[in-house]
């Protein structure tokens, strides 16, 4: 993260007391916004525990704790209007513009979810968040991803047990398709007409017209040539995990805190801390993948 974005977020976090300059009853200065800031974002990129923070910030290890609760509370409520939105006219174009380029015209995403373990999952609750062919209690984010990295749909607090289907089932990507507030287009496809958006998913989704899928056992060039195409172009979810799971190490280790609530908004807030620093290097990502004329 640049220091510019550092700085913007602590500068608005100051509005909140916590994050402000204050003295005790004796006169004695307390802890910086800056000091508060870099500790909980330490334990978010680099995964350590709240005594860690003392050697560097001299911030105590209950202190970390809450900095880092605070902090992800201050990010979730500043900035998720933004950067968790659903796309908007401008976004839909760009996107809509790349898709037809790359191969899959009317294309705004890939979706798929990944897997966060919780070390500290309470006792009643391992039977429902720990899968068989896992062994340890997992919390499942689900998650819609473009070509440059962006995350448009997050929603966490799945029980581990659950295939993609369920939490399918159970998530709130298709609310606006319900309510019929989806972008309109039209299409021709095997003469068949589609007025929908897709999304590109692999084969255990259900076949249905919003979801794109690659070809079991493909005959003849054209579809060995789609499926290598779709299976390419679906990976931009997958890399978008990879690269979330890189920048902050404590989605990456298992997680450590008893409240799913807490999990809940640590997670949310790295989504969108990972969605700022797209915004911040959308040129250099662009131009390392031959796409500068989109931005």
């Amino acid at each position: 993260m640049n220091k510019k974005v550092f700085m913007r977020i602590v500068n608005d976090l100051s509005c909140d007391e916590y994050f402000t300059l204050r003295y005790n009853v004796v006169k004695q200065v307390g802890l910086s916004p800056i000091q508060k800031c870099t500790a909980a974002m330490r334990m978010l990129v680099y995964g350590m525990l709240g005594d860690a923070c003392d050697e560097y910030v001299k911030i105590g290890s209950s202190t970390a704790i809450e900095c880092l609760k605070r902090f992800c509370d201050g990010v979730v409520h500043l900035y998720e209007g933004f950067y968790l939105r659903k796309p908007n006219g401008e976004d839909l174009e760009r996107l809509l513009r790349v898709a037809k380029d790359r191969g899959f015209p009317h294309m705004i995403g890939s979706i798929d979810y990944m897997h966060w373990e919780w070390k500290n999952c309470p006792v009643g609750w391992q039977g429902q968040f720990t899968g068989g062919h896992q062994g340890t209690a997992m919390v499942i984010l689900e998650s819609v991803a473009s070509f440059d990295l962006w995350i448009w749909h997050a929603f966490f607090g799945f029980p581990g047990t659950l295939n993609d289907i369920n939490v399918l089932d159970r998530s709130p990507v298709f609310d606006d398709v319900e309510q019929g507030k989806t972008p309109k287009v039209n299409f021709i496809v095997n003469r068949r007409h589609y007025d929908l958006t897709y999304y590109l998913a692999d084969g255990i989704y259900p076949k249905w017209p919003i979801f794109i899928q690659s070809i079991r056992g493909p005959q003849g060039e054209r579809e060995k040539l789609f499926v290598e195409r779709q299976q390419a172009y679906r990976k931009d979810v997958e890399q978008t995990f990879g690269v979330l799971q890189s920048r902050f190490q404590i989605i990456r280790q298992p997680a450590r805190l008893w409240d799913l609530s807490d999990l809940s908004t640590i997670m949310r807030a790295c989504i969108i801390l990972h969605n700022m620093i797209v915004e911040d290097e959308r040129v250099n990502y662009a131009y390392n993948q031959g796409l500068a004329e989109y931005d």
